[in-house]
C-alpha cells in the first residue's frame, strides 16, 4: 500500500465525528433497549389490563341493567292488574322508587315516568321485537351524543315496559381507568430508564475498565492489569486481557534488554575501531592517497557508529524507565547560545524575541542541549545544511502558563503532512529514505526528542515554515518562567 492510500490526519479527523454521529454508544444502546422494552410492556399490559376492566365494567352494567329492567317492568305489570287498570298507578309506583327513564307502552299509547326520555329515542326494532314478538331484549344507542342501554320487557295485556340507562359513569370509571394506566405507564418509563441507566453503567463499566487500562499500557504504564471478575463471562474479559499485557509487558522488556545488551556489547568494540583509527590517523602522513580517503571514511563510519550506540543505549534507558532528570534553571537565551556553540553547526543563525531574554526554563542541561543537537542535526542532513532557531513566546487566549517556543527551520523539501507524526517515531524515515544518502542519521534523533522533551512536560510539533518558503519548521513547547532581573 503506497502513501497515497493511507487516510491524512485532516480526513481521519472528519470520519471520526461522522462514525460517532452515525453509530450510538453501548451505554445508549442498552438504555435504548430498557426504554423500548418498557414501553412494549407498558402498552401490552395497559391495553389487556383495559380491555379486561371494560369488557367486566360493562358486563357488569349490562347485567345490571337487565336486572333492574327485569323488577321494574314486574312492578308496572303489578300496579295494572285488573280490567279497569290504567298506566298511571304503575308510574306513580316507578317515580316511587325513583325511576324517571322509562318508557310504558299499554292501551295502544305511550306513557312516560319522566321527560327526559321520549318514545322516539326508542330504536325501532327494539320496538318491534318487544311489542310484536313479546321478547325481551336490549339495545345499546346514542341519546343525545351519549351513549344508553335500553331495554325492553313484555308485560300483560299486549304491554310493554322500556328503560335507558346511561353509560356516562361507565365511561367516567372507564376514564379513571385510563388515566391510572397512563400514570402507570409513565411510571413504568422512568423506573425503567433509572434501571437501564444504572444496567448500562454496569455492563459497560468493565469495558471502560479495560480501555482506560489499555489508555495506560499505551501510556508507558505496561503494569496495569484488571481486577479479576466473579462473572464468568467478565472474568474472562480480565484474564485475557492481563495475559495480554504480561506477554505485551515480557516482549517489550526483552526488546529494551537486547537493545540495550546489544548497545552495551557493541561498545567494546567500538572503543577497539576508535583507539585502531586514531593510530591510523597518527600515521596518515606516511599513507598514500588512497588509503588517506580510506581512512577518513571509516573514521565518519565510525563516528556514525558511536553515535548510533549511545542512542540506541538512550532509548534503552527510556524503555527501562532509568532516565532521571537533573533539573537546573536555565536561561533560555543564554543555554540555547550554548547548546548551539557545541553542536555540529555553531554558526548556526539564532533570533530571539527580547522577552526570551528573562525567561528561566526547568530542564536538564544536557538532555535539552541534546534535543538542540538533534534538531540541528537533522537540519543540517535534510534541509541543505542551512538551518535558522528561534526563540519566540507564544500568547494562547486562556492560558495563564507562560511558555516557550525553540524553533528550528532549515530550507529543505519539508515533511509531508501525512508524515508529520511519523518523523518522531524510532526509526522512522518517511517516503524520503529512499533518496537519503550513507551519512543519513539512525532514525532516532527525532524520537529521542520527543522523549526527552515529553520527559520536560513540553511537546515538539513539525509544520511547514511560516514565512511561504520551503522548508520544515519544527518546534519545542516549553513550560517557563518569566524574571524580572531589575
Amino acid at each position: 500500500m503506497s502513501l497515497a492510500d493511507i487516510p491524512t490526519a485532516e480526513e481521519t479527523a472528519h470520519e471520526q465525528p461522522q462514525r460517532r454521529r452515525n453509530r450510538w454508544s453501548l451505554r445508549r444502546r442498552i438504555l435504548a433497549t430498557f426504554a423500548a422494552g418498557a414501553i412494549f410492556m407498558a402498552v401490552l399490559l395497559a391495553l389487556t389490563t383495559y380491555g379486561l376492566a371494560s369488557s367486566n365494567v360493562v358486563q357488569q352494567r349490562d347485567q345490571s341493567s337487565i336486572d333492574t329492567a327485569k323488577r321494574n317492568a314486574q312492578i308496572v305489570q303489578t300496579a295494572l292488574r285488573g280490567p279497569a287498570a290504567t298506566a298511571q298507578p304503575a308510574l306513580d309506583a316507578l317515580a316511587s322508587f325513583g325511576v324517571d327513564s322509562a318508557i310504558v307502552w299499554y292501551t295502544n299509547a305511550w306513557h312516560m315516568s319522566g321527560t327526559d326520555y321520549e318514545p322516539p329515542s326508542l330504536p325501532q326494532s327494539l320496538v318491534d321485537r318487544v311489542i310484536e314478538d313479546a321478547v325481551p331484549a336490549r339495545m345499546v344507542t346514542n341519546i343525545g351524543g351519549d351513549p344508553h342501554i335500553v331495554v325492553g320487557w313484555p308485560i300483560a295485556n299486549d304491554g310493554a315496559f322500556f328503560e335507558f340507562f346511561s353509560l356516562e359513569e361507565v365511561n367516567s370509571a372507564l376514564s379513571s381507568v385510563r388515566l391510572s394506566l397512563y400514570i402507570a405507564g409513565g411510571l413504568t418509563l422512568v423506573l425503567s430508564v433509572i434501571a437501564g441507566v444504572f444496567a448500562s453503567r454496569r455492563a459497560v463499566r468493565p469495558v471502560v475498565d479495560a480501555a482506560q487500562a489499555a489508555k495506560s499500557i499505551a501510556g508507558g504504564r505496561l503494569d496495569t492489569r484488571l481486577n479479576p471478575e466473579n462473572d464468568p463471562d467478565l472474568g474472562v474479559l480480565a484474564e485475557s486481557f492481563n495475559d495480554m499485557a504480561a506477554a505485551l509487558e515480557q516482549r517489550l522488556e526483552r526488546d529494551a534488554r537486547f537493545a540495550s545488551d546489544v548497545s552495551h556489547e557493541l561498545r567494546s568494540p567500538l572503543m577497539t575501531l576508535e583507539a585502531s583509527i586514531e593510530v591510523m590517523e597518527s600515521r596518515r602522513s606516511e599513507m598514500p592517497e588512497r588509503a588517506q580517503a580510506a581512512v577518513d571514511l571509516l573514521r565518519s563510519d565510525i563516528t556514525r557508529f558511536r553515535t548510533l550506540v549511545e542512542d540506541l543505549l538512550e532509548i534503552s534507558r527510556f524503555d527501562a524507565g532509568a532516565v532521571r532528570l537533573n533539573l537546573d534553571d536555565l536561561r533560555a537565551l543564554q543555554f540555547v547560545e550554548q547548546a548551539i556553540s557545541v553542536s555540529s553547526a555553531p554558526d548556526t543563525l539564532l533570533e530571539s524575541e527580547a522577552r526570551a531574554a528573562n525567561l528561566i526554563i526547568q530542564g536538564d542541561r544536557r538532555r535539552l542541549a541534546r534535543v538542540v543537537a538533534n534538531l540541528i542535526d537533522n537540519a543540517r542532513i535534510h534541509g541543505d545544511g542551512e538551518a535558522k532557531i528561534s526563540l519566540e513566546i507564544p500568547t494562547h487566549a486562556g492560558r495563564s502558563e507562560q511558555l516557550l517556543h525553540i524553533v528550528v527551520e532549515d530550507r529543505g523539501p519539508g515533511v509531508p503532512s501525512d508524515e508529520r507524526h511519523l518523523v518522531f517515531e524510532r526509526f522512522a524515515r518517511g517516503a524520503a529514505a529512499g533518496r537519503r544518502s550513507a551519512n543519513d542519521g539512525s532514525g532516532l534523533g527525532l524520537a529521542l526528542v520527543a522523549e526527552h522533551v515529553r520527559l520536560h512536560n513540553g511537546r515538539v510539533w513539525v509544520e511547514d515554515r511560516r514565512d511561504g518558503q520551503q522548508g520544515a519548521r519544527f518546534v519545542i513547547e516549553l513550560p517557563a518562567e518569566e524574571i524580572d532581573d531589575e
